[in-house]
């Protein structure tokens, strides 16, 4: 029924030999197991839904909707069904939901009837669906009755499985198109290199509109026949409660300081879990040391991209290095490369590029964009930063748009970034450059402290023995928080945004 489809057939392998092992625990109707085999049968009335929608084959389906176990059955429904998936962020406005639907032509666009309104005259010529949290709306009405077969729609190694757009924080955002093959072998590796089995229990929190928690964290629970403890949203209190009956969390460094502030995680409360998962941002080395510390657990680090899911990974055996995301995944090649177009000598900070079968396919309608980061040969220009110290473990030191140039000299955030968040007193810090009539542009940190006394003074005072001269902040600014995206990450764009203005007279 579903061998023809290349990405459903390996994701539906449990659900066809174990239909009755569960999928999501506790997530039924009185709190019942949700069985794998269920699963799927609720992907099939999604792909039938689809199909009497008008659906075919290389159609795309836009879907901004909140976090359920039905929206996991409409992603798995669309494939089987031949579309390709194409989540949006639940926080994005009309304004940006009528670009991605304007750029990826959808046929069918679903979202939840809260928003139907205000949605449906940015849909243009696509069929538009609704549903909610509760798996109800006009998608779920227009499904075929429980128990109801869909064939699904052949789909080789190479055709599109979906399109994620990048998060857009500077110019036009961009759609990665992403092969049934580039979602398959990912999740295939992981599931071997972080050993993911049938016994499994994956705390599940983060959102499914992004590659961390839909194609990483659900296709590898898939794929290992795994379960998972699936929560609509990050929450410490249902986490710290899940961990006795789990073995296993994804998340982002936020997850990590925010369960490091509740004095209920302990060793004991840890127990039972083997593996701590962290990524979509980078984890500071203290958050590192205070969670071994408390729980006995070295996180495991590890490195990815909209356009290629995960290129590298801390070993789950041996060292895993705090500051690092570890070494290429088995599969992905990985190399250095300085301006001149040559590999930069080991220790040294060039732009990682990645060559594997996780390699996306190239931008949705942007063939220029395509040429200009995919090469002909496959390797991938990623725009990150990085070193590659003597035993090939990978350090991240920014993006390549967020390196400063002052005064003719480069500087790299994220050393001026370590630096500042070992000083006592400091929680995290962000190093921007903004416009300087003198040096073109400045280095300024915005700085998020946790002892109230501290000043700009006192940070300028610690940092001057340890940078030169040039790599030394002209501003120290505080702030409450630092923005972030939804997955974690410092908006570094907002900052400087923020922040243009600072030397302007």
């Amino acid at each position: 029924m579903f061998d023809d489809n290349y990405l459903i057939a390996r994701l539906a392998r449990h659900a066809s030999r174990a239909p009755d092992a569960p999928f999501a625990r506790g997530a039924g109707a009185g709190g019942t197991d949700l069985s794998h085999g269920a699963l799927f049968d609720g992907a099939q009335r999604m792909a039938g839904a689809l199909a009497a929608a008008g659906l075919q084959p290389g159609d795309r389906v836009a879907v901004q909707v909140e976090k359920s176990l039905a929206a996991l059955e409409l992603y798995l429904g669309t494939v089987m069904a031949g579309g390709v998936f194409l989540p949006l962020n639940t926080g994005y406005t009309g304004v940006e939901v009528a670009y991605f639907v304007g750029d990826a032509t959808p046929s069918v666009v679903v979202c939840d009837p809260a928003r139907a309104d205000e949605i449906a005259p940015l849909a243009g010529a696509a069929r538009l669906l609704t549903l909610d949290a509760a798996g109800g709306g006009t998608l779920a009405d227009a499904r075929p009755a429980p128990g109801t077969p869909f064939t699904a729609v052949p789909r080789g190694a190479d055709d599109l499985a979906a399109i994620l757009y990048t998060s857009g924080t500077t110019g036009r955002s961009k759609g990665a198109m992403l092969s049934h093959a580039n979602l398959a072998s990912n999740s295939e590796t992981l599931v071997d290199y972080w050993r993911f089995t049938q016994g499994d229990v994956l705390i599940h929190a983060l959102p499914i509109f992004h590659t961390h928690g839909l194609f990483v964290a659900t296709n590898v629970a898939l794929l290992a026949g795994a379960s998972v403890v699936f929560l609509p949203r990050f929450d410490v209190d249902a986490i710290l409660d899940a961990m006795p009956r789990a073995t296993a969390l994804m998340g982002v460094p936020t997850f990590y300081t925010r369960l490091l502030d509740d004095p209920r995680l302990t060793r004991e409360a840890t127990a039972n879990m083997r593996l701590f998962i962290s990524g979509s941002a980078p984890m500071l080395p203290s958050t590192h040391s205070e969670w071994e510390a408390r729980t006995g657990h070295r996180v495991l680090e590890r490195y990815g991209m909209t356009e290629t899911n995960m290129n590298t990974s801390n070993p789950y055996d041996g060292e895993r290095r705090p500051g690092t995301v570890g070494f290429a995944l088995p599969g992905v090649e990985l190399r250095i490369m300085g301006e001149d177009g040559a590999p930069v000598p080991q220790g040294e900070i060039g732009v990682i590029e990645v060559r594997g079968p996780n390699v996306f396919q190239g931008y949705w309608q942007m063939p220029d964009k395509t040429a200009e980061e995919l090469r002909a040969d496959g390797w991938f220009i990623t725009g990150d930063q990085a070193t590659e110290d003597e035993e090939g473990y990978i350090t991240i030191v920014g993006r390549a748009k967020d390196m400063v140039i002052s005064g003719g000299f480069n500087v790299y955030p994220r050393e001026v970034e370590e630096v500042i968040d070992a000083l006592p007193g400091v929680r995290e810090s962000a190093v921007i450059g903004v416009p300087h009539r003198d040096f073109g542009e400045a280095v300024v940190a915005v700085i998020v402290a946790e002892d109230a006394s501290l000043n700009e003074a006192a940070i300028i005072a610690a940092l001057r023995p340890q940078l030169a001269r040039y790599k030394l902040p002209k501003r120290c600014l505080f702030t409450p928080e630092l923005p972030r995206n939804t997955m974690g990450k410092v908006q570094k764009k907002a900052l400087r945004d923020e922040y243009a203005a600072l030397f302007a007279t």
